[in-house]
């Protein structure tokens, strides 16, 4: 399983002193990313195909707070993918040095066409290189499109300005 140690900062504390939401939110992304670079997957090769990563939902789970000076170690698991190669779901797990389990953290994103603003699938190749070997949770699923679905929300657009 794939794993990244960091230790809690100053500027990673929120007003009562343990580690702030966009914190846990930095670990678990600069995790992902580690991942897909040390997989052959990182800035140069989304340039070259002129794809990205984005986001649809993330839900956090909170056990335990995390406190100044800790290390924390992130886990990273594939959850799910679709037949396609397009959507994908991570599981994070946020553990202390001593095995306390603060967090679990479930993601759902795709892959964009920077150009087009659309979703688009990865290449096979880099499905190999990426996923063939990543470590999957007990409930892998493939995704189909009705679980992009499941938390689907529609904006409520207010008329007039607001002061």
């Amino acid at each position: 399983m794939y794993t990244k140690e960091f230790e809690v900062r100053w500027s990673d504390l929120d007003a009562n002193r343990h580690v702030a939401n966009a914190a846990y939110l930095n670990f678990m992304s600069h995790t992902r990313m580690a991942y897909l670079i040390s997989n052959g997957f990182g800035h140069r090769e989304m340039v070259r195909l002129n794809i990205g990563p984005v986001l649809f939902h993330e839900h956090l789970f909170y056990f335990k707070e995390v406190l100044p000076g800790s290390r924390i170690h992130v886990t990273m698991e594939l959850r799910g993918l679709s037949k396609n190669n397009t959507f994908f779901e991570f599981v994070h797990n946020i553990y202390g040095k001593d095995g306390t389990h603060h967090l679990r953290a479930e993601l759902m994103g795709a892959f964009i066409d920077l150009q087009s603003r659309k979703l688009t699938p990865l290449p096979d190749d880099m499905v190999k290189k990426i996923f063939d070997d990543m470590h999957r949770t007990e409930d892998f699923r493939w995704i189909t499109k009705e679980d992009t679905r499941a938390h689907q929300r529609f904006p409520q657009n207010k008329p007039g300005k607001f002061t």
